[in-house]
Order: C-alpha cells, then sequence, then structure tokens
C-alpha cells in the first residue's frame, strides 16, 4: 500500500475494486466503515453482489475481465471535462499525451456494454474521484489475476496520477495482501528477478554486493516464477522443489497438470504444518513452525515490520529459519546465524527499506519502510514529493479480453475468491472445528435465472466441467452473482475449484487468470 491503514477512515472517496473486502480483508473494511459513517462516498467495482458492495453507494456489477475499459474510461471522462490535476500531472509525471491519446476512444458510450455499467454511471464515478479533496483506490486479485494483470494495475496508477490523488495522506494505491508476511517474503527477495530490497538481479552492482555478503557468486539470472517451475518440472528441465508453507495442489490453476508436474520431479520436499495435498506428494516432509512458534518479524499490507515473539517452543524443536540454515550447512554453506536477530540483522543490512530498523527499535514498536536510518521514523504514506522514478509515467493500456471466454459448449464465466471463515488452501482453518461448524462444506454460487434454466434447486449436487477437468459441488442458488457467470472458493479439497481453472497468465508478471474461465454446469442425477 501506498498510504496507512489508519489513512483510511479520513478519505472522501473511496474506489474498491476486484476486491471482496469485508470478507477477505474485515480490519481494512472497518476502516471503510469509518470513512463512510464520516460522510466518505464508496464506490465498488465487482462482478458479485459482495457484502461490500451492498454497503457501497455505487456498485458497478463490472463484467469478468473488463478493468481496463473501466478505468480507461473513467480517464476518458476526467480528461474530456477537465478535471485532472493539471499541476501535478505538469510537475509530477510524464506521457501525458500518450494516455490522453490512448483512451481518447474509451468513451463510456463505446465501452458501457463491455464494462456492465450505463455511462452515466460511469461519467459520475469519474467525476467524484477527480474531484474529491482525498480519492484513495483499493484493489486486490480481482485486479491481478488476469492475462492483463499488469496493464490492469498500470491503469489503476494512471487514474490516481491523472487526479493527484498520490503522494499526499487518505489516498493512493493500495494493493491488499492476501496472505500474513506476504509483504515481508517479497520484501526479502523471494520473487524470481530480485535480491531482498527489491534489488534487480540483473544489476552487476547488486550481484557484486550480494555475492559479497553471502560469501559465493550470485547469479544474475533471473528465475522461474511458480508457473514456470511447474511447466519447467512437466518437462523434465527442472529436477527437484523444495516447497514452503505451500499447497500447489489446491491454490495453483490446473491442478491436474500441476500434479502431473510434481510427480515427474525427482525428489520434492515440502516444509508444512501439516499432511497437505502437495506434502503428500513429497519424497521428504519437514516441519513447519506456526506463528506461534516463530520469533522474527513480519511485515504486513501497509508496509508496517512487526515484531513477532513465540508464545510457545517449536512442536518440532526447530524454527524455519533454523531448518533452512541446517539444509544450507548440510550443503556446505555453513550458516553464522545463532538467533531470529542475527538473521534480522543481516536483512536490515542488505535491505535498503529496512536500514533503520533493529530488533530493539521495533520491540518499542513497529515501523514502516522505508526507514532507512536509525533514527528515521518510518514511512506513512510514499511518493510524497517525487516519485522513486522521479517523475510518475502515465502508461497507454489497451483492452483484452480474458484468454477463455464462454462459448456454446461452455457457457458459463467461472470467478474464483475466498470466503470470511477460512484462509487460503484450508491448511490451518479447514482443522478448526468451530470454523468448520460455521462453514464446513462449500458450494456454487449460481443466479435464480440460470438455475431455473438448468432445473437446479438449492442444495442440488452439480457437475462443473471447464476443458481442463470437472468437479462435484453443491448448488448456492443466488442473485449475488450475475447472470451467466458462477462463483466459488480455493479452500476445499472435496471441490478443488482449480482442477477448472485456466493456467494463461500474464506476460509480463506471469500471474495466472485465476479470474475467469469458461465451464458449463449440468445437474448431477
Amino acid at each position: 500500500m501506498t498510504n496507512s491503514i489508519n489513512e483510511i477512515k479520513n478519505c472522501d472517496f473511496l474506489f474498491v475494486i476486484g476486491s471482496n473486502t469485508t470478507e477477505t480483508h474485515p480490519i481494512i473494511s472497518l476502516e471503510m466503515r469509518k470513512a463512510l459513517g464520516n460522510g466518505a462516498t464508496l464506490v465498488v467495482a465487482d462482478p458479485r453482489k459482495t457484502e461490500i458492495a451492498e454497503l457501497a453507494n455505487v456498485h458497478v456489477a463490472l463484467k469478468p475481465g473488463a478493468n481496463i475499459p473501466l478505468l480507461n474510461t473513467m480517464c476518458n471522462v476526467i480528461i474530456a471535462e477537465g478535471l485532472y490535476d493539471k499541476e501535478f500531472v505538469a510537475n509530477r509525471t510524464e506521457g501525458f499525451e500518450e494516455l490522453r491519446l490512448g483512451v481518447a476512444n474509451f468513451t463510456p458510450e463505446n465501452y458501457a456494454g463491455i464494462i456492465g455499467a450505463p455511462a452515466e454511471t460511469i461519467r459520475e464515478i469519474a467525476r467524484g474521484f477527480a474531484k474529491a479533496k482525498n480519492a484513495a483506490i483499493f484493489y486486490t486479485m480481482g485486479i491481478t489475476q488476469h492475462t492483463t494483470g499488469t496493464h490492469n494495475v498500470l491503469a489503476v496508477a494512471n487514474l490516481s496520477m491523472l487526479t493527484g490523488q498520490i503522494g499526499k495522506p487518505s489516498s493512493g494505491v493500495n494493493p491488499l495482501r492476501g496472505q500474513n508476511n506476504v509483504q515481508g517474503a517479497c520484501d526479502m527477495g523471494a520473487l524470481p528477478n530480485v535480491f531482498p530490497g527489491y534489488q534487480a538481479v540483473t544489476d552487476p552492482a547488486n550481484v557484486e554486493k550480494f555475492s559479497k555478503t553471502w560469501g559465493m557468486q550470485q547469479s544474475s539470472k533471473v528465475g522461474l516464477t511458480v508457473g514456470e517451475m511447474m511447466d519447467a518440472a512437466h518437462n523434465g528441465e527442472l529436477k527437484a522443489l523444495y516447497i514452503l508453507g505451500e499447497n500447489p495442489m489446491l491454490s495453483d490453476p490446473d491442478i491436474t497438470h500441476v500434479e502431473h508436474a510434481l510427480e515427474k520431479l525427482e525428489f520434492l520436499v515440502v516444509q508444512d504444518l501439516f499432511l497437505t495435498e502437495t506434502a503428500m506428494l513429497a519424497d521428504v516432509v519437514l516441519p513447519g513452525a506456526s506463528f506461534a512458534e516463530k520469533d522474527g518479524t513480519f511485515s504486513n499490507t501497509e508496509r508496517r515490520v512487526q515484531r513477532v515473539r513465540k508464545a510457545v517452543e517449536p512442536v518440532a524443536g526447530k524454527a524455519d529459519w533454523e531448518v533452512i540454515a541446517e539444509i544450507l550447512t548440510g550443503m556446505g554453506f555453513p550458516h553464522k546465524y545463532c538467533s531470529a536477530s542475527d538473521v534480522f540483522d543481516e536483512m536490515a543490512k542488505v535491505t535498503p527499506q529496512y536500514a533503520g530498523m533493529s530488533f530493539a527499535r521495533l520491540d518499542e514498536g513497529s515501523l514502516q519502510w522505508p526507514c532507512p536510518t536509525p533514527d528515521h521514523a518510518g514511512t506513512k504514506y510514499l511518493h510524497q514529493g517525487k516519485f522513486s522514478r522521479g517523475l510518475g509515467k502515465f502508461s497507454a493500456v489497451d483492452f483484452e479480453p480474458p484468454a477463455e471466454l464462454p462459448d456454446a459448449e461452455y457457457p458459463f464465466v467461472l470467478n474464483t475468491g475466498r470466503r470470511l471463515y477460512h484462509y487460503h488452501t484450508g491448511t490451518m482453518t479447514r482443522r478448526a472445528r468451530g470454523l468448520s461448524i460455521i462453514y464446513g462444506e462449500e458450494s456454487i454460487e449460481i443466479n435464480p435465472a440460470d438455475a431455473c434454466k438448468l432445473g437446479v434447486c438449492e442444495g442440488d449436487q452439480l457437475k462443473v466441467s471447464s476443458r481442463r477437468g470437472s468437479i462435484t459441488i453443491k448448488a448456492n442458488v443466488t442473485d449475488r452473482v450475475p447472470q451467466g457467470m458462477v462463483f466459488t472458493s480455493f479452500h476445499f479439497a472435496e471441490a478443488a475449484v482449480n482442477f477448472l481453472t485456466n493456467s494463461a497468465c500474464d506476460p509480463i508478471a506471469k500471474i495466472p487468470e485465476l479470474k475467469v474461465c469458461a465451464v458449463k454446469i449440468e445437474k448431477v442425477s
């Protein structure tokens, strides 16, 4: 997030796109409710009638994959009506003319049908966002999990810069992270193209820096993403894999392909709390430590680094970092860490955003990066005065439809997401008795009109099929979803929806298009 969670309540205009915030980020949604109580306008763009959509002043029932048409038409209106922040655009950005030409044809009238909202509604949303004193954009994987995910994010940035709604309090571009400490994992280089601190592996100076720090020559070659790893394993190019705290046999698209890929590996190691669907395929399973057994730091969605102190000793006798360090030693690279504090000291040494942090400082209270020096107070919001690259760059992005659209054989769009009561692949939450009592079985949401055509009633068993596989799942007849679309989560192994999803991915970020695929529905007699 460019901005902080406690700034949300002071926003005048909240634009939530591709995020089921009340279910997937309930604490942040509480701050949004505070903003509403203070008189803010809330606009939600989502295909489903979620709880936050019902709270909104305006709900745009956006057609799946129509993010760029909506964002571009808003920019078109703002430019055409002279509502953009001319001073900000002139002094803080470049590429405005490219954007102006790129959105010239994106009038609300031209794209209302593709978006799924009346042209005048789009105009009113654009005007409201541009005229607000403090407007903020919030999004999650409804923006990123598309074959145009990178361009979707660029379109979000265009809207924010065009209106000058960034680099100041209660505004900005705010992607809400989906898992605990996923921000910290990315900060520490758990990405194929960067060292810790987002320092590119292709930069010779960075390679030299980390080679000296770690005492061995580092590669300048960009590594593989998760999807590319599966393809490489399937093709026999990747021989071994070490999976920590991840369950791709439920979370990755096209599970059949994932299973074949993992089975072709010569050696698979899985480190986790429980024997997950992925761990069942492993040659070696190592114990993981839960949050209550960890000592160290978590970095949350607002870039806040927080001390974590273990409540109990690790049941397996070792913390995660100790297991990894001993493997390194066994492979001939002895580690020098004696504690989690030692690990963090190295993190701060090599990561500019963390340079001013230490366990001693964090014991006094959490800090938001960038925090470059020991006397720096941390950064509440980013891009004040200037962007990290200097001038913010507008990017003209065009509309491309999803990789797989409905047809006569597969007439429905399948959209996937999460439920309030469960977390990711349910490795922990499905084992919690209370949560299982509240939400112990998954269903698929189908519109009443579609259910009527298929002769489907509430609770009927349905066979849902795509070009990649089939699952059987109970029907939930509801107007939360529009006609022609169905929705379910990926939490339940008994109805593993990712047997159906498409592994087609964004060519830049390599994120799969989990939000859109074509399926057919059959009632199970």
